[in-house]
């Protein structure tokens, strides 16, 4: 069926889920609709596919996590991919992986999406940005969380080059200049060893200290030696006996020990930036106090003349599209239930939000089969299945990190209860009866800017 919608011809996808985004999570959750017949559409706003790995790294990076554990468990990567595949490496598979399971069809290109909105009888009307607009049953945001820079607010003027680590793709950007690297996560590190390698000299300013896990142990990636029933406490041990083996102590390198413990906070796997402090070629410094022509001022008082500063301080989870009353990121976590599904509004699933220490491939592996079940199961009831994992007994997530070990466990445990959850579906739904989505707002032409937290 086709109608007309403005000056548009729409076609009746009323049956359809749309995935928004076709990088490494988009591409994982369209195949495993697709393995399980459930009708799509897949849109992304760039050129090509591959999301994060296609246009946002530079060029000479690395997977922190090995090939084991980020490949797709069901598409091994061929066998002679390093334990640490590159960036082109990366864009290889995920193209491989869209070529073999017929991805590509189902996959329109430069196509951003500009409002996503509840309308009646619990559809989705998705505003494209060039107005077309098109119903949906179902809307599943794999948007990414690695595009939304995000800036530190830095006191003063800097006469130089002031660029966030996204903007950056080749090291003769470093090439003889003198370089600031604030941050204390992978990208700075990397960027920090590049500069070391390239550059005039390189300082790494980070405002508290990280513990540095070497990326391999014994010839092993440190990801292989996790296995899925060790619990986060007997992770931490390994991981401390493995730190103080190669790494040693802070003291060792001129930095504080770190105020956190190992897996509060995301990991840092480098074993360069501390090779690199002992040849006298990177810099620790503390925090930035304040910029002064093509100088900067760190909090101990120091100072130092820059060309170039790079600021490695990571990205906003946002989802811009989305109306105020589905704006449910806090910091950067999603507030919802399942991973992905709310409490009041059924057929929206906010998917790969999360910062997993893992790879990415295993866990969508295992969470996509989870996720199938559940949508087959919201198609049989009229409450969200957010309000079903609510009454259960779920509460809400307090923190973006997570244990992908702990995921496995979970995930093997809910399969196997699964029925369980589909007999507390049906009384829930039977108590909120009446349950319907509230239509939002539409967007106006005249003022279609998109909605930031």
């Amino acid at each position: 069926m086709i109608y007309l919608q403005g000056d548009f011809k729409v076609d009746d996808t009323t049956k359809k889920h749309l995935i928004i985004g076709a990088g490494f999570v988009g591409l994982g959750m369209a195949q495993a609709l697709k393995a399980a017949n459930i009708a799509y559409d897949q849109v992304d706003a760039s050129d090509d596919i591959g999301g994060n790995w296609y246009h946002g790294v530079y060029e000479t990076a690395h997977i922190i996590s090995s090939r084991k554990v980020t490949q797709f468990t069901h598409f091994p990567m061929p066998d002679n991919y390093p334990d640490f595949p590159s960036a082109q490496n990366m864009r290889d598979y995920l193209n491989a992986f869209a070529n073999h399971f017929n991805l590509r069809e189902f996959i329109e290109l430069n196509r951003a999406v500009s409002y996503v909105r509840p309308v009646e009888n619990n559809l989705w009307e998705v505003t494209f940005s060039n107005g077309q607009q098109k119903i949906y049953k179902g809307v599943l945001l794999c948007n990414g969380h690695h595009w939304c820079k995000h800036f530190p607010k830095l006191k003063g003027e800097f006469n130089g080059e002031i660029i966030h680590s996204k903007d950056y793709k080749h090291p003769d950007q470093l090439r003889g200049k003198r370089v600031l690297v604030i941050g204390g996560g992978n990208s700075a590190c990397d960027l920090a060893a590049e500069a070391a390698r390239v550059g005039a000299k390189c300082v790494l300013s980070m405002r508290e200290s990280v513990w540095f896990i070497p990326k391999s142990f014994a010839g092993f990636p440190v990801a292989d030696l996790i296995k899925w029933w060790m619990p986060q406490w007997f992770q931490r041990l390994i991981t401390y006996g493995i730190i103080r083996l190669t790494f040693g102590t802070h003291d060792n390198y001129g930095l504080a020990k770190p105020n956190y413990r190992v897996f509060d906070k995301h990991p840092t796997l480098n074993n360069e930036v501390p090779y690199y402090i002992k040849h006298g070629r990177i810099k620790p410094k503390p925090a930035v106090h304040k910029l002064d022509g093509c100088f900067v001022e760190f909090i101990d008082g120091s100072r130092e003349a820059f060309d170039l500063i790079v600021c490695a301080t990571g990205y906003n989870v946002v989802y811009p599209f989305l109306s105020p009353e589905l704006q449910r990121v806090e910091l950067a976590v999603v507030k919802c239930y399942g991973g992905s599904f709310l409490e009041d509004y059924k057929g929206l699933y906010y998917i790969g939000w999360g910062q997993a220490r893992g790879g990415v491939g295993s866990l969508i592996s295992a969470f996509s089969p989870f996720f199938i079940r559940c949508l087959k199961l919201q198609d049989e009831i009229n409450v969200p299945l957010g309000l079903v994992f609510k009454e259960m007994g779920e509460q809400l997530p307090k923190t973006h990190l997570a244990d992908p070990q702990q995921i496995f466990r979970q995930l093997k445990l809910t399969n196997f209860f699964f029925n369980q959850i589909v007999k507390r579906a049906y009384q829930v739904n039977t108590q909120y009866s009446n349950f319907s989505n509230s239509p939002l707002p539409c967007l106006s032409r005249a003022t279609s800017t998109p909605f930031l937290p």
